[in-house]
């Protein structure tokens, strides 16, 4: 499988990197963290490192270390406007439950 961005979010991290003048796409991960037991990691990457693996969705490279990619795997990455707010929303198949204040997962 892979992981995906929606249009619109490969339309929004495509602006980002052009108004920061760098970057090769945006690394996804996970660590260990929250009441559930991980949370999401997302960062714009400059380059790549050593054990990434690649994939390319929309025009966009995404970067997944290999221990996250088992979580990851088969996620969607949307980019949704709710009212004022605004961000990343990730649509995972793997995501068996999700704490209360939305932070953390357990797959």
């Amino acid at each position: 499988m892979a992981v995906t961005l929606t249009s619109a979010a490969a339309d929004h991290v495509q602006r980002y990197i052009a108004k920061r003048g760098k970057g090769i796409g945006l690394r996804l991960g996970v660590k260990t963290t929250g009441c559930s037991g991980l949370a999401y990691k997302l960062e714009f990457a400059d380059t790549a490192q050593d054990g990434d693996q690649e994939f390319e969705s929309n025009g966009v490279k995404v970067l997944i270390d290999p221990k996250s990619l088992a979580y990851l795997d088969g996620t969607e990455l949307d980019f949704v406007k709710e009212g004022l707010n605004e961000g990343f929303k990730f649509n995972n198949p793997n995501e068996k439950d999700r704490c209360g204040c939305g932070e953390s997962f357990n797959v």
